[in-house]
């Protein structure tokens, strides 16, 4: 069973899509990356809910089924953290799972930190970060894996600005399907469906790309903070993820009691590379924090 809807959220809309009934099993929320990344590429999980466990998503303010644009002054990250505080209460989570992915597991972290909430069973923080600096520099390291021709390209682009090249263009698309995704005939129908991506929303909230963090998130860093998580928390990453190794073990070494998966084969989007791997491991540690 899919429930579909929408809460008011200041003065606009925000879209929620529910897999399954209510059950004595924790809810499952999932929080989608970007900024501006939309809900899709998480139906994937739909599974989960075959297990008795509802599994809900949202397409945050300024993308997908929440669409908005024009109003640069509202992707920061008190809107997004906002909104996550208002679904859960529209909803009536007062116990739930949060998955967040990318952008969604620094919103988890920063969520969990700076407002303490109560009724948090576990955190999954699937391929994200804790501080923008490292993401950066990490990200500078996989573009030498790119050839001459591309890293040059995106050479010239930081220095110039100017992101409508058509040679960094191509070259960021190469960056993408080596480290981060690739969509083609054989990918499941939500990667391949039309979305309305919040390109204002990534574009102000992160920057124009994802080693260029120029927007309200640039100086996004928690890592010395991460000691005052206390909930459950799995790491996942993958081994060609744009989250690096070296990223993901900054978030292993500083939260407590962590735990980390380390996905082979698989990029940022690991759920969707080694989908049954990560869907067991994700079951799993579901059952055991309940």
């Amino acid at each position: 069973m899919i429930t579909e809807g929408y809460m008011p959220f200041m003065g606009y809309q925000t879209y929620y899509r529910i897999v399954g009934e209510a059950s004595e099993k924790t809810p499952l929320l999932l929080l989608h990356g970007g900024p501006g990344s939309t809900h899709n590429y998480f139906e994937v999980l739909d599974c989960i809910a075959e297990t008795g466990r509802q599994v809900i998503s949202y397409d945050q303010i300024g993308c997908g089924n929440s669409y908005l644009d024009g109003h640069p002054e509202l992707w920061t990250q008190k809107t997004w953290i906002d909104e996550l505080i208002a679904i859960r209460e529209y909803l009536q989570l007062d116990a739930v799972h949060i998955l967040g992915q990318s952008w969604g597991a620094m919103q988890a972290i920063a969520y969990v930190i700076d407002h303490q909430p109560q009724g948090i069973k576990s955190l999954i923080l699937s391929s994200g970060h804790a501080s923008s600096s490292l993401w950066a520099s990490e990200q500078h390291r996989l573009i030498k894996y790119l050839s001459d021709e591309d890293q040059e390209a995106i050479r010239h682009a930081e220095a110039t600005g100017k992101w409508d090249d058509e040679a960094y263009l191509q070259a960021n698309n190469h960056y993408f399907e080596q480290f981060v995704i690739s969509v083609d005939e054989h990918s499941p129908e939500c990667l391949r469906r039309p979305k309305r991506a919040g390109a204002e929303a990534y574009l102000y909230g992160w920057g124009p790309n994802e080693y260029q963090p120029l927007g309200s998130l640039k100086d996004f860093e928690y890592t010395d903070k991460l000691d005052q998580i206390s909930q459950p928390t799995l790491i996942c990453s993958g081994t060609r993820d744009i989250c690096t190794p070296v990223v993901a073990a900054s978030l292993y070494e500083h939260i407590p009691h962590s735990q980390w998966h380390l996905f082979r084969h698989s990029r940022h989007t690991c759920f969707i590379d080694a989908h049954q791997e990560y869907c067991q491991v994700l079951t799993k540690w579901l059952e055991e924090n309940d």
